[in-house]
C-alpha cells in the first residue's frame, strides 16, 4: 500500500499540536507560518478529514487528529531508528538524543557526563529536559528518560542502571540546634521537608515502619528539597545520588544509618525508552557510556 502523506507534513502536524499553534510551530521549525499552514492543509486533504480545531487562541487536535497523531509519533520514531541503524553500520552513532530526567538526577548524574559523552560521540547532539513527573516519551519526543522507582508503563522498555539507597539528612547547623532523632517520636517532632504533588515520595521507610509524616515545608523537586535542607530548614529523605557528595564533604549529616529500609522500590534507577524491537544506536551508546560512570 502506498503511503499518501509526506514525512514533512506529518512532522509539521505534530509540531503544531505540541506547540499549540501555527506561529509557535513555525518558530520552532524555523519555517514560514504560511508554509506550516499549507502543509497541514495538504495533510488534511489527503486524509479526508479535519485533524485540528482552529480557534483564535489555540489550535487543538480533533478526535481523529489525536488518534492519528499517536500513531504518527510511533511511526516516525520507527523510521528514525531504522535510518540510524543503517547509518551506524557505516559510521559512529549520530543524530539528536533527547534525554529527560528529574532535576536532581539531571543535575547530579547526567549533566556532569555530557561533556565526556559528546567528546566520545561528537556526532550526537544532546538535548536535555527536566520533568518531576512521568512524561509520555512519544508526546514529548523524548528518546530516553532516567527514572527512579518502580516502572509502571508496559509500553516502555527498561534498563536498570543501578540502585541508590535512601538517606535521611539534615544540615550540621540544624542538627546542632535541634539534635538528632533516635526514634519515631523524636523524628516526627522535627521540621521535615517533603515532596509536593508526589505523595508516594512522602512515605518514609524508617525505624521498621512506613511513616506518613506531617511536613513543615514542601517542594516539587528533589533538588529544591536538597537546597532547603542545605539551608537548615529541616530533615528530609533523598536518594544517595542527590546528597552523597554533600554528606562526604560535610554539608549534610546522614541520620539513622542502618534504620532505613533497604532494598526499597525507590532505590531503583533505570533508563526507559519506547519499546521498539531494539534501542537506537545513539540510545545504546549513551546508556553504555553512563552506566559505569554514574555515582549512585
Amino acid at each position: 500500500m502506498m503511503i499518501k502523506s509526506k514525512t514533512e507534513e506529518l512532522e509539521v502536524f505534530l509540531a503544531v499540536i505540541d506547540c499549540g499553534g501555527f506561529s509557535a510551530a513555525a518558530n520552532q521549525l524555523e519555517m514560514q507560518v504560511a508554509k506550516v499552514s499549507r502543509l497541514v492543509a495538504n495533510l488534511e486533504k489527503t486524509m479526508g478529514c479535519s485533524l485540528l480545531h482552529r480557534t483564535t487562541r489555540r489550535v487543538e487536535p480533533t478526535h481523529e487528529g489525536l488518534m492519528f497523531a499517536q500513531s504518527v509519533r510511533a511511526g516516525l520514531m520507527l523510521i528514525q531508528d531504522a535510518q540510524e541503524r543503517l547509518s551506524s553500520q557505516q559510521s559512529s552513532p549520530k543524530g539528536r538524543l533527547r534525554i529527560d530526567a528529574a532535576s536532581s538526577v539531571m543535575t547530579h548524574q547526567i549533566v556532569p557526563l555530557i561533556k565526556p559523552f559528546q567528546a566520545a560521540y561528537p556526532d550526537i547532539e544532546v538535548e536535555l529536559a527536566t520533568n518531576e513527573s512521568i512524561i509520555d516519551l512519544l508526546e514529548k519526543r523524548t528518546d530516553v528518560a532516567i527514572r527512579v522507582g518502580t516502572l509502571k508503563d508496559s509500553n516502555l522498555h527498561a534498563r536498570v542502571l543501578g540502585q541508590s539507597p535512601l538517606r535521611l539528612v539534615a544540615s550540621p547547623d540544624y542538627i546542632a540546634q535541634n539534635g538528632e532523632p533516635n526514634n519515631i517520636e523524636s523524628l516526627l517532632s522535627h521540621q521535615l521537608i517533603g515532596f509536593s504533588g508526589q505523595p508516594h515520595l512522602n512515605k518514609w521507610p524508617v525505624f521498621n515502619e512506613v511513616l506518613d509524616p506531617t511536613f513543615s515545608t514542601l517542594a516539587t523537586s528533589g533538588e529544591i528539597i536538597r537546597q532547603l535542607c542545605l539551608a537548615g530548614m529541616g530533615i528530609t529523605l533523598l536518594s544517595q545520588f542527590t546528597v552523597g557528595k554533600d554528606i562526604a564533604e560535610g554539608r549534610l549529616v546522614s541520620l539513622c544509618d542502618g534504620l532505613i529500609a533497604s532494598p526499597h522500590p525507590r532505590e531503583s534507577v533505570q533508563a526507559v525508552y519506547y519499546q521498539n524491537s531494539a534501542p537506537s544506536p545513539r540510545i545504546t551508546a549513551f546508556l553504555d557510556f553512563i552506566q559505569s560512570r554514574l555515582t549512585l
